[in-house]
Order: C-alpha cells, then structure tokens, then sequence
C-alpha cells in the first residue's frame, strides 16, 4: 500500500519550514500534492515548482481547495489519501514525528480515518474555537455514533472512499468537508474510524517563525486572538458552514452505485 498526501495551503511564512521538512515528508508519502489560493504569491509558487517531487494545484477559487487537493492526489497510483492543513502538518511533523509516522500507517489500514485532537492538543486553540467546535464535535458525534472531532485539519481515506467523495460532494463549500465528507462515506457503508493526536495542537501561532512556537507562545498567541470580537464571529459562521453541510449530506442522495459499498451490496439509499 502507498499513501498520497493531498494538502491545501496559504503560505504564511512557513516556506522555509516546508522546505525543512520536505525530506521527511518524501519519506513516508510516495506523492505530495500541495492545493493553493489563487493569490498566493509568486515567489511561493515558484519555490514549490523547483520542487522535484510537489504537485501543484492552483485554484480559481480558494473554496475548492480541498476538492482540488484529493482529485490530484487521485491522478496518482496511490492506495490511499492523507489530506492535511499542510500548516497543521508541518507543525506535526515537527512536534510529533513518531505519532504523525503512526497516523500515517493507520491512515492505510482504513476507508476514512479521522485524525482528531487530544484533550490536550485541544485546549491549546483559543477559546472562540473551542466553544465553537465542541458544537460540531457533539453534533457529529451523536449522528456518526462514535466521538469524532471532525475540524482538526487531518482526515485519511482509502482510494476508493476518495473516489466515491469527488463524485457526491461538489466543491464550493471547502470548511464543510469537515463534516459532510465523513457523513457521506458512513451512508454509503464505508466504515468511518477515528484516532486522536497531540501533534495536531493549534499551529497558527507558528506564522512566520523559523520553528513551531512553543507553549508559552502558542498560549500568548491564543490569547490575543481571543480578544478580537471579530475572530469570534468568525468561527461561528465556519461552524454554521460544517453544521449546515454536514446536515445536508445526511440528505444528498447517493451515487454511483459501483463506488459505493452499500448500494452495491442492494442496499436502499435513504
């Protein structure tokens, strides 16, 4: 089995961090396909194009990143799909290289694994994120039967859920593949499993530092993003774009029959 790692980024600083990082990364992923926002500067692009082994994906829209990411990473031979927020990567791998290696492997011994947060790793987000998404995460709890913490960044599927994802989730609402990817691949038979990690602890407090900032600085960086009302309101609408998708793919109705194991095995869709 080989694993593609299919990421979305919008570079803030990290460029020299990646390239840091890009033997390792080589090391365990067979491809990697990196998805950029179309206002990624050109110096950025052009660093990623003198990369040997990077697949580019430049969107139109930033909204289809992550659509674009797995789609990529199909044009590959690969088995199975690690799709990652390549910043919260690059901080995993950094922090955590062994727990990142062991999520990787479990990534090829699943349909869809979601890769969610420790207790620890969660309480380093700042609080309009925590209060936000413990919504998403009872919510989607609840409906998928198991506790999930879908808005971690991190999700593995195998070839075959990817393929079934590209041909029942359109693009446009990039945040609410959260939740609608793993709600999808549940109705269709696949089986969805989950895993939580500390190296997926918060990363933005990593912008433009040559390392992954420390505790200390994460905490301070935390708190400062807590005091501006305007990331609350922020949060809230991603968590109404993850709630909202994720109800409506409870409803979508399901195709091809040849991707999906339910249907193939004379199944109803509901």
């Amino acid at each position: 089995m080989s694993v593609v790692l299919a990421s979305t980024w919008r570079p803030r600083g990290e460029m020299s961090r990646f390239q840091k990082l890009c033997p390792q990364l080589e090391q365990v992923y067979d491809s990697i396909v990196i998805s950029l926002p179309p206002d990624t500067p050109a110096e950025d692009v052009g660093v990623l194009k003198a990369q040997p082994n990077i697949l580019l994906a430049i969107n139109d829209d930033w909204s289809w990143g992550r659509h674009s990411a797995i789609r990529r990473a199909l044009e590959t031979a690969a088995s199975h799909v690690h799709y990652a927020d390549l910043d919260r990567l690059l901080r995993w791998v950094e922090t955590g290289p062994r727990e990142w290696r062991q999520a990787v492997e479990a990534i090829q011994r699943a349909d869809c694994l979601i890769v969610g947060r420790t207790e620890r790793a969660f309480r380093t987000h700042p609080q309009a994120m925590q209060q936000t998404e413990q919504i998403v995460n009872r919510v989607f709890s609840h409906l998928l039967g198991k506790p999930v913490d879908p808005c971690a960044g991190s999700k593995g599927f195998s070839r075959r859920a990817a393929q079934f994802l590209m041909a029942n989730s359109p693009p446009g609402h990039a945040l609410g593949t959260d939740a609608e990817w793993p709600v999808l691949l549940q109705r269709a038979g696949f089986a969805v499993d989950c895993i939580a990690v500390d190296g997926l602890d918060w990363e933005s407090a990593d912008r433009y530092r040559l390392q992954a900032a420390d505790q200390d600085t994460q905490g301070r960086a935390a708190e400062a993003y807590d005091e501006d009302a305007q990331h609350w309101a922020f949060r809230v609408q991603v968590v109404l774009e993850i709630v909202e998708s994720g109800l409506a793919a409870m409803q979508r109705p399901l195709g091809p029959p040849d991707c999906c194991p339910a249907r193939a095995q004379g199944w109803d869709d509901e």
